[in-house]
């Protein structure tokens, strides 16, 4: 017999913790939303998708750019894992994965 437990952390962070994980949020979803229109467009014109290893290459290159430097302050795995999550959620779409989403493409957050 197997038994589920569950626990539960409630954090308490101070100002500076706050504004990071705001920051990581944001960035996060930044990231996901930015390549998911490359994504899309890219789709539209050529019939093809891009790849994670080629968004990845953009997000570095992105970092890079004055405007973007605010990317440098949040954790460059956070965002990685937002790029991952969104090349997971197409391969699913597209091999019809999902039982239940199949139908429907990413959306943006």
């Amino acid at each position: 017999m197997f038994v589920n437990k569950t626990y539960k952390f409630r954090i308490y962070p101070n100002k500076e913790q706050g504004i990071l994980i705001a920051k990581t949020i944001g960035g996060s979803r930044f990231v996901f939303n930015r390549f998911l229109s490359l994504w899309n467009d890219t789709y539209k014109e050529t019939g093809k998708g891009v790849t994670y290893p080629s968004c990845s290459a953009e997000l570095t290159q992105l970092k890079k750019h004055q405007d973007m430097r605010w990317l440098k302050e949040v954790d460059s795995t956070a965002l990685q894992s937002s790029l991952k999550n969104l090349a997971d959620a197409f391969l699913r779409f597209f091999k019809k994965q999902n039982d239940m989403h199949s139908t429907f493409a990413p959306e943006f957050l």
